[in-house]
């Protein structure tokens, strides 16, 4: 059977000094236990490549999914993609398109999320943007393929023989 935990990564600097409450996670993991998963850790990190690749490299290596809220736009701190690209060993584009373009279809401003999602060892991850509502929408729409991306990415399906 497929490992389903998961860790939730929320990357704010205010929130992460305590000037403000996280929502974006709580909300994130909401979602995902609902369709199953055991949301084994919730962390808040400040923006930055290396405080995001440090929380990526060390969840990684004990749940199958982390899902990350925040840090996927365009403001000089924004630099969750690039974290995520240092330490993922292969990108799914297809995930973090898909979201895009739902979102392109209620906003025009869904274009500019540059969240990417990939494969860190066996673990998926996936960068979603920091308000509760593109929490929500985003795992809406990629909830299923999520699913089965951890299936796979465990070993489970799609074996040869």
């Amino acid at each position: 059977m497929p490992d389903w935990t998961a860790a939730v990564v929320t990357v704010s600097d205010s929130a992460a000094a305590g000037e403000s409450t996280d929502t974006s996670g709580a909300v994130a993991v909401g979602a995902l236990e609902n369709v199953g998963f055991d949301v084994v850790e919730s962390v808040i990190v400040p923006d930055g490549v290396n405080s995001v690749a440090e929380a990526l490299i060390r969840l990684s290596q004990s749940v199958s999914l982390i899902v990350t809220t925040g840090g996927t736009g365009l403001s000089p701190r924004d630099l969750t993609p690039e974290a995520t690209r240092s330490v993922i060993d292969r990108e799914i584009p297809g995930i973090s398109e898909a979201m895009r373009a739902d979102t392109f279809r209620k906003i025009p401003f869904g274009m500019l999320s540059r969240g990417v999602s990939g494969l860190r060892g066996g673990c998926v991850i996936v960068n979603l943007p920091g308000s509760p509502k593109a929490v929500t929408e985003g795992l809406a729409v990629i909830v299923d393929v999520l699913i089965h991306a951890v299936d796979v990415a465990s070993g489970e399906f799609g074996r040869h023989g």
